[in-house]
């Protein structure tokens, strides 16, 4: 009983001791943001929530790209109503979401969020409801739906510069951690305790990075300092949800830049360990390489040009593949079973941190199969793998590795003129390849070619040597 009452008597203080200060303030004047910039959708929820008696300001990402004169890919909204009375104040609109509840309200092909202020977790012995709010031993939130004051809300935010809030109906923005100096300083900085903040969400080491590099921000120096050490809490992430945080770093226009902090902050091995062990093998060819396919990545993606994973994917685990493919074939495995064997083990291993969806796996495998199948160009095969769907993307990969220094004795050239050939000069390079590789083993092609020679039998294959 005792317990309970200094528990009440305490709570509040301490809540007070972690509220932020009045906020900055920043009028119409003050600011770039207009009405005009903003999805009217994103006005329209902002407004409706204020006009049913609840707080409601758009926030984060939006707010913060605005100010940068960026195009913001969607808008957030912050309120003090809970999912369920925003569900209640829209018909067009759904309660997702478990460890965060959110409200998604559905304009067409529009979907604006909208999130609940949310307050601290409880500290120390105080009684924690498993149903609003849960941690790890090692301190991840694994539900966060404490809801608190618009003060609350803003602490609870990752970084200053995403705690900023908008008030449509007067334009003004409510900065409560500084964000708006972080971004005139050009600062990714997080708020509160950043080994604390790291804890409860290592993919905030992520977001750190990905915020950086598509701003052209610096980290701050205590924002930054724990990464390294903090860098393989990230195996304790769901692999589905570090999926799509893959995609978010490498599919947004500044890949190359993401991979250069990512290994600067040891993260990279941490969401590619295969790949980061032989980067450390061979430094210069297989970084050469991931900047080449996170170049033409960033370059398609500039021009409005569709990106697939599975091309990004296959690039970033190639450097792993070939030495498992040779220990293979030391066995004895033929070249293309031995492919096949190790592309199924590299991505089986890899899919335990970062779930890469059957529908990118496979693709990947064509790739890489495509180029043990591409130096065997005789008699009709040339053919035959220009008709393969997986052709276009298994030459493409060719020429990527080519352009890291991979040698392939020309066969990308080859490939490049036999595609802008004539049938007829096709036949010619066939067989001039022919005469190639007679002249360095001829006995052995002469016997097959003697084979060859023997027709088919009725049921349409060659008869054996011995009828």
């Amino acid at each position: 009983m005792l317990k309970k009452l200094f528990k009440s008597l305490r709570s509040p203080l301490r809540r007070a001791q972690q509220a932020h200060s009045t906020p900055h303030v920043l009028s119409n004047s003050q600011h770039p943001i207009k009405r005009g910039e903003i999805s009217r959708y994103a006005i329209s929820v902002v407004e409706r929530l204020q006009q049913a008696g609840y707080q409601a300001y758009l926030v984060g990402g939006c707010v913060r790209d605005l100010l940068l004169d960026i195009d913001p890919k969607d808008f957030d909204v912050a309120t003090s109503a809970t999912p369920e009375q925003v569900r209640a104040e829209f018909r067009n609109a759904r309660v997702i979401g478990r460890r965060f509840k959110l409200v998604h309200v559905h304009f067409g092909r529009e979907i604006i969020e909208v999130a609940t202020f949310r307050a601290n977790h409880p500290q120390g012995d105080e009684e924690e409801d498993s149903n609003l709010a849960s941690r790890n031993e090692s301190g991840r939130i694994l539900r966060d739906n404490v809801y608190g004051s618009l003060e609350d809300d803003a602490q609870r935010r990752d970084f200053t510069i995403n705690a900023l809030y908008y008030d449509p109906s007067n334009e003004r923005i409510l900065d409560y951690a500084n964000g708006v100096h972080d971004i005139r300083n050009h600062l990714i900085r997080l708020i509160g305790d950043p080994t604390q903040r790291y804890q409860e969400d290592p993919v905030r080491m992520l977001r750190a990075v990905r915020f950086a590099a598509k701003l052209d921000f610096d980290i701050e120096k205590h924002s930054a300092a724990p990464i390294y050490k903090l860098a393989p809490m990230l195996r304790e992430i769901p692999s589905a949800r570090l999926f799509d945080e893959v995609l978010k770093l490498f599919l947004a226009g500044y890949a190359v830049y993401t991979y250069e902090l990512l290994v600067d902050y040891g993260l990279f091995g941490q969401l590619f360990p295969a790949s980061a062990a032989a980067l450390k093998k061979d430094p210069d060819y297989t970084d050469q390489l991931f900047r080449t396919a996170l170049g033409n990545t960033d370059l398609r993606i500039q021009q409005g040009k569709t990106v697939t994973p599975a091309f990004l994917f296959a690039a970033l685990l190639w450097p792993a593949l070939p030495a498992r493919v040779q220990k293979l074939q030391d066995r004895g495995m033929p070249p293309i079973p031995a492919m096949q064997e190790a592309a199924h083990e590299l991505i089986s291993e890899q899919c335990q941190l970062i779930a890469v969806p059957k529908r990118f796996t496979l693709p990947i495998r064509e790739i890489w199969d495509m180029q043990e199948r591409l130096p065997r160009r005789s008699g009709k095969r040339a053919d035959m793998l220009l008709e393969n769907p997986r052709f276009r993307a298994g030459y493409d990969f060719l020429l990527l590795r080519e352009s890291a220094g991979e040698p392939t004795g020309g066969l990308g050239d080859w490939w490049t003129d036999y595609q802008d050939c004539s049938d007829s000069e096709r036949r010619t390079m066939i067989r001039d390849l022919s005469s190639q590789e007679s002249s360095t083993d001829g006995p052995r092609k002469r016997k097959r070619s003697s084979r060859r020679k023997r027709g088919p039998s009725a049921d349409g294959a060659a008869k054996p040597s011995g009828e």
